[in-house]
């Protein structure tokens, strides 16, 4: 049976472009899906780029106005990998006109931007869905088994931190190409929304719903260059963060994230303590799941490391034999993969915008928190 062909068009063409480019051309490869993705379309400003872009990862044609994509009746998806500020405007538009919507995360700049986002995206019916796609590593799938099997029994702590170190020099300019992160009219935040985002997507998904939060909050270089008006501004976004938690099924919860701690790139990681079991992950060995088990006799109790790359383990039967690592860029793959079969049978693939917008609320509890010192409510989806 010939396969419905699902046109994509993609705005943006950084970082993230590349990565769900690369998942929409090798999902067909390996998972049997009702829908042949073609990557009809790319959009961004700078032409030059753009066509050198389109050209590497097989876009059909380009489009500099996101408007005139969203508009176009060969366009099925929009996948908008474009900075934060630009995301309220495209999901709605992109909502209006019918077509499937990707979202990078953030979903927005704070909950009250992501909110018709929502509401647009459920008023017109159209499938959705947000990029963390942390869920999707195979080791983290076997995480939520465990758990939802009953497992760990009830959870006590939940602990998470993600650190980077690449924003450490004074002479770093804020904004622009490649620095919007740091601009938080851009941004909306910074290491709250761009990284501890993640961290709160996989807690909420693991371990539930986040009740009320206690921050600490830091922005170490006050001031900084900016790169488009070259002008010393104000650095309105966080440096580093750490908050605590308290969980819907009472546990308690523990987060950091920095970009100042040297010697890191990217160490997410997460542990869960519950009644009879333990579990461990770390995105530098992503392909391991460490696992304790109470339960186990005496003499061998003790943190197993269970090698995540057998068949009957999460997504791992779609790719290599048992022992072979995949890596990242499969979690898009698998995102996508997801995504298609949700559409295909008429479901909802996680996490859609109204589960980001969860997600959305907490990251606004903690800045809020931040600047309160005190504990704050997150607000309730």
């Amino acid at each position: 049976m010939a396969k419905k062909k699902l046109n994509v068009g993609l705005i943006g063409y950084g970082f993230m472009g590349r990565t769900h480019s690369n998942a929409y051309r090798k999902v067909g490869n390996f998972f049997d899906l009702d829908y042949e993705v073609v990557t009809k379309a790319v959009c961004a400003r700078n032409e030059e780029r753009l066509k050198s872009f389109a050209d590497q990862w097989g876009y059909e044609s380009t489009e500099t106005d996101w408007r005139k994509l969203v508009e176009r009746d060969d366009i099925d998806l929009i996948d908008i990998g474009s900075p934060n500020d630009t995301h309220q405007e495209i999901a709605i538009a992109a909502a209006e006109a019918g077509k499937m919507i990707l979202c990078e995360k953030p979903l927005a700049r704070t909950g009250e931007e992501a909110k018709p986002m929502v509401d647009a995206v459920e008023k017109a019916g159209v499938p959705n869905m947000v990029w963390y796609n942390y869920r999707r590593v195979p080791a983290v799938t076997l995480a939520k088994q465990l758990i939802d099997e009953g497992r760990l029994g009830k959870i006590f702590h939940y602990r998470s931190k993600f650190l980077q170190d690449w924003t450490i020099s004074e002479d770093l300019p804020q904004g622009g190409e490649g620095l919007w992160r740091l601009d938080v009219n851009v941004a909306g935040s910074g290491v709250t929304g761009d990284l501890l985002a993640h961290n709160i997507d996989t807690a909420i998904w693991l371990n539930g719903s986040i009740d009320s939060v206690s921050a600490l909050t830091e922005t170490f270089i006050k001031e900084r260059q900016h790169s488009l008006t070259g002008k010393v501004e104000k650095v309105g976004i966080d440096d580093a963060c750490i908050f605590m938690a308290e969980f819907k099924n009472g546990s308690l919860g523990n987060f950091e994230s920095t970009r100042y701690a040297r010697g890191h790139k990217a160490l997410y990681d997460f542990e869960i303590n519950g009644e009879k079991a333990s579990i461990a992950w770390d995105l530098h060995d992503m392909n391991r799941l460490a696992y304790f088990d109470h339960g186990d006799d005496s003499i061998v109790r003790g943190w197993r490391s269970i090698h995540v790359t057998d068949g009957d383990q999460p997504y791992m039967d779609k790719w290599w034999v048992p022992g072979l690592i995949i890596g990242y860029e499969h979690t898009f793959i698998h995102q996508v993969a997801d995504f298609l079969e949700g559409v295909a049978k008429g479901e909802p693939a996680s996490p859609t915008f109204k589960d980001a917008l969860e997600t959305q609320y907490i990251c606004d509890a903690v800045l809020k928190s931040g600047k309160s010192r005190a504990w704050e409510k997150v607000q309730k989806v």
